[in-house]
């Protein structure tokens, strides 16, 4: 398998629905496990507002743009499809953004 120089890291910032937070996070992490178990996944997290607000941010690193297409379907598929998807319990529309960066600056040990 080629290595890019270059790995996609999908950014995304979202809110979970007053009581329904803890679903909200659980339907996260799930999703995040899933996309970690995937080949194309270099790795997935999510990180929770330290103040208090329902507020997550959600990252994925994908080896490429084939990659996060192909799992973000097969998400979508399998997930969305068992439990409603995540418009239910968010409280409202989620910021999302896809960058570009070095794989040297997500791995040091990485020499291109």
């Amino acid at each position: 398998m080629e290595i890019n120089e270059y790995v996609l890291v999908e950014t995304v910032v979202c809110s979970g629905a007053e009581g329904k937070v803890a679903r909200f996070k659980r339907m996260l992490e799930a999703r995040q496990e899933f996309k970690r178990r995937q080949d194309g996944c270099i790795a997935a997290w999510i990180g929770q507002s330290t103040d208090g607000q329902p507020l997550f941010i959600v990252h994925t690193a994908f080896e490429d743009k084939k990659s996060w297409k192909r799992i973000s379907e097969k998400m979508v598929h399998v997930l969305d499809a068992k439990d409603g998807g995540l418009e239910s319990v968010m409280g409202g529309p989620p910021l999302v953004g896809l960058f570009e960066v070095a794989r040297s600056d997500i791995n040091p040990e990485y020499d291109a």
